[in-house]
């Protein structure tokens, strides 16, 4: 296949920035069938770039929708000991991991809800400590996106397979900030740096908590944050010296909220995926840090699977800001899928927090977390709540209030 341009520079982004994989290092490339040219693209890259190994691990969608609607619960609730022995044997070797995302927005909305939910936490409870190489950064990982026509159809609905496909890849690359540009690299440095100059700066107001505002959705919610808590946002260190990229795109700053001190209500701004189907209208009201209440126009039973997932799931681990003229916001475009969505808009995350966003968190087990406030879930669900009227406010511990956003962006 002949690649374009910007597929190529895409790949050298993914696999230079993205995982920065490391000469003698190997590489796991998780990818759907459909992206397999792509995915020979990025094998190059990585040998080119060093690696010692590049494996992949391709899926299908389309077939996982069959084996949901032919196999019982008890088929799909057995988890084979190969698949964690794999992820295991690949994190002990120090392997960094790329994942390109292409699934097809709700191809899951014809499966019982019970049937995805009980499955999916049987997978979780299974993998549940490989999870922390992730969250700990113990090495580099990267999550991308490529379009599929489908998916396309979805998001550009007035417009033919082909054309839809073509306005969805091309939207996918400016979102990862390679249009146009001669060296993708050096362009992704320059936007980090600008997230990074956004994390210092509320780094050095050390609030205490945030209280979040927009009259156009009825949001009215203040979230406490984590004593010592980090911000951070876009690229950062592995716990083996490697400066990596973990989403592309990204535009978002992030930090630690208290588990215990979430108060208010808040409407979600953008459709939710989950368990391959999406959840619209949602709504959630926190007393102390847990959800006491909720609901959604569609897919309302899937919210309560999700809340109910485990305790965990009914407090929030992470809090991050968006600002709403971001390029993704600004290009009026709803992806329904979360990578990008929660770059347009500012979000919350129900469930596991990320041990960086505490001052010395990578170090610590999950009851010392939870003695510092955190929270501790099975599972990670972001949520988007920013709006074009959304105003914040740094709340400090002596009830200083201290603008943060307003007109929905940053006011420094």
């Amino acid at each position: 296949m002949a690649f374009t341009e910007a597929e190529k520079q895409f790949a050298r982004l993914a696999v230079r920035r993205g995982v920065n994989v490391q000469p003698g290092q190997e590489m796991v490339i998780g990818a759907n069938v459909r992206d397999y040219e792509f995915v020979r693209l990025c094998m190059e890259e990585a040998y080119a770039a060093g690696a010692k190994h590049v494996s992949v691990r391709w899926r299908d969608d389309v077939s996982e929708r069959i084996v949901y609607e032919n196999e019982s619960v008890q088929t799909l609730c057995d988890i084979p000991q190969w698949l964690y022995d794999r992820e295991k044997h690949n994190q002990d070797r120090g392997a960094c991991f790329l994942s390109i995302h292409s699934d097809i927005p709700g191809i899951l909305k014809d499966i019982d809800t019970v049937k995805l939910q009980t499955a999916e936490k049987a997978r979780s409870e299974k993998m549940a400590d490989l999870q922390y190489f992730y969250t700990n950064n113990r090495a580099q990982w990267c999550v991308i996106g490529r379009a599929c026509t489908e998916w396309a159809k979805l998001v550009f609905p007035a417009l033919g397979e082909r054309e839809a496909f073509e306005a969805l890849e091309q939207a996918i690359f400016k979102a990862s900030r390679i249009a146009g540009e001669a060296d993708p690299v050096a362009a992704w440095d320059a936007h980090e740096k600008t997230l990074h100059d956004h994390a210092e700066k509320l780094n050095a107001y050390r609030f205490d908590a945030l209280h979040f505002r927009s009259a156009q959705t009825g949001t009215d919610l203040t979230v406490g944050l984590v004593k010592d808590h980090i911000w951070a946002g876009g690229g950062g260190t592995a716990a083996n010296g490697v400066f990596f990229s973990p989403n592309i795109p990204t535009e978002e700053v992030f930090t630690m909220p208290s588990r215990t001190r979430v108060d208010g209500v808040v409407y979600a701004s953008k459709p939710l995926e989950y368990n391959g189907k999406l959840i619209k209208g949602l709504w959630l009201r926190f007393e102390k840090g847990r959800v006491v209440e909720g609901g959604a126009e569609e897919e309302a039973d899937l919210l309560q699977s999700l809340l109910d997932f485990d305790e965990g799931s009914r407090h929030i681990g992470e809090v991050a800001l968006v600002p709403y003229d971001s390029p993704i916001s600004q290009s009026g475009i709803l992806f329904y899928n979360t990578l990008f969505d929660e770059n347009a808009a500012c979000h919350l995350a129900l469930g596991r927090p990320y041990p960086e966003n505490i001052k010395g968190g990578e170090d610590m087990d999950i009851p010392t977390l939870m003695e510092h406030d955190a929270n501790d879930s099975l599972q990670h669900e972001d949520f988007m709540i920013g709006t074009a009227d959304m105003e914040i406010d740094g709340i400090s511990e002596d009830g200083t209030r201290t603008p943060v956003f307003r007109a929905g962006n940053f006011v420094f």
